[in-house]
């Protein structure tokens, strides 16, 4: 196994990126305590022309790091609860980010669940982004953190994920991105039993 170097974040396709990330392991030495979790499913945002990416035609304090060099931490607050983790991919100054929606633990899984309240392990525990940082203990604190060099990383466990045990479909929540509502920028590993649930867009498309 190896830490996911530089390189791997600055490539120019998020789209590339986020199916790639299917299948690493994110990694969180959190006050000590080291936990481990399969990535099983991403979304792609493309800052650049892409009307659901927070970063699309304007650059905010909370949005400023998604246009640094990719390998950066993005989180932030979804309906001032949930905190969502997000990292930032490509070049300085293109914006692009992949969304971690599920994760399956893998180690240290007591931890895991003590943060989660539950006693044993289940699709719940981890089954959606604000779930997510919650099971791994990700915070607003981890803003801007460099995964390349720090206690937060990704791994590469040698799983690759081909195109064919991928599914492909609408993000989340992003209805009100027009036709790039209905991208189909969500990757889940089919069959994993901690992918979230369908979701089908409901915009309209005149």
């Amino acid at each position: 196994m190896s830490k996911l170097k530089r390189e791997f974040y600055t490539r120019n396709d998020v789209v590339e990126i986020s199916k790639d990330l299917l299948g690493k392991v994110l990694v969180t030495n959190v006050n000590g305590i080291v936990t481990k979790a399969k990535i099983v499913e991403t979304e792609a945002y493309c800052g650049r022309n892409d009307r659901a990416a927070h970063s699309f035609q304007k650059r905010t304090p909370r949005t400023e790091v998604m246009y640094n060099t990719g390998g950066k931490v993005y989180t932030y607050l979804c309906y001032g609860i949930h905190t969502l983790f997000n990292i930032v991919t490509n070049e300085k100054d293109l914006a692009d980010a992949v969304l971690v929606r599920a994760v399956e633990p893998i180690e240290n899984i007591d931890a895991v669940l003590e943060r989660r309240n539950q006693t044993r392990l289940k699709r719940m525990v981890s089954d959606g982004p604000g779930k997510v940082s919650k099971a791994m203990d990700i915070s607003l604190d981890h803003y801007g953190l460099d995964l390349v060099d720090n206690d937060i990383f990704i791994e590469d466990h040698n799983i690759k994920i081909h195109d064919q045990e991928i599914m492909e479909s609408h993000r989340v929540g992003v209805d009100y991105a027009g036709e790039d509502a209905l991208r189909n920028w969500r990757f889940r590993v089919k069959g994993n039993p901690f992918i979230g649930k369908d979701y089908v867009a409901k915009v309209i498309v005149s």
